[in-house]
């Protein structure tokens, strides 16, 4: 069985607190890392994630995407880092970066920017009076600022990996992916995606994958086919 490798990130996004430790548990020692969402927020969410960093030794990523004035932003960060969890998303406004990061100081909590979400395509955002652009540029751009605001890293679709990798606004800063997906899977309602592998080669850090894990007829076998794509050559990058 190959060991768990910290580059996947596993989706809880299941309806309660019970049924995320029951799929934990099935997945042992091949998952090191727990993304937990808004979806399980009101199933008990936080107190998982407590549960499975304090208890199970997990690293968690605590995924909120805030977005409000800047004092309601930095109150909201500065009472979740008091959980000691690893990452935490923002929307990628500036100002919003700005004061998660007033909020994350003093604690080890990395704080992710939000560019756009990979469910989204141009029609979406047209329907939502977001400027001109493709999205690859509106992401990179976003990207970018987000970065010299003081984010940690970003989260963007693993199509857009590579563009975001290329900025000097990237050096030593976090790519995250969600909108990953194994060869064969289901898409689902996401629009802009790719293997784990090309993720990670694409300059991806971390691939996301949450439904082709827990809809699995078995989660851990499908585990290992993920493990075993991040450890292909395919998922080798030149600057890793």
């Amino acid at each position: 069985m190959l060991p768990a490798d910290d580059r996947l990130i596993v989706a809880l996004d299941v309806p309660n607190v019970v049924q995320g430790l029951d799929l934990a548990a099935r997945l042992g020692d091949s998952v090191s890392f727990y993304k937990i969402g808004l979806g399980m927020l009101t199933g008990g969410g936080l107190a998982l994630a407590n549960e499975l960093k304090q208890e199970h030794g997990k690293r968690i990523f605590l995924d909120m995407k805030f977005f409000d004035i800047g004092a309601t932003v930095e109150a909201a960060v500065r009472g979740i880092a008091q959980y000691d969890l690893d990452f935490l998303t923002v929307h990628g406004d500036p100002y919003v970066v700005q004061a998660a990061r007033e909020g994350a100081a003093g604690s080890d909590m990395k704080i992710l920017a939000v560019t756009i979400l990979t469910s989204l395509d141009r029609s979406n955002l047209d329907d939502a009076c977001i400027k001109d652009g493709t999205i690859p540029d509106l992401v990179q751009e976003r990207a970018g600022k987000a970065l010299t605001a003081g984010a940690d890293g970003v989260i963007a679709s693993p199509q857009e990996a590579s563009l975001i990798r290329a900025l000097p606004e990237a050096e030593g800063k976090l790519i995250v992916t969600p909108g990953v997906r194994p060869v064969g899977a289901d898409l689902g309602d996401q629009k802009r995606v790719t293997t784990p592998a090309q993720a990670i080669a694409n300059g991806a850090d971390h691939v996301v994958v949450g439904r082709p894990v827990w809809q699995a007829e078995d989660p851990a076998n499908a585990t290992q086919d993920i493990l075993a794509e991040l450890s292909s050559p395919q998922a080798a990058r030149a600057n890793r």
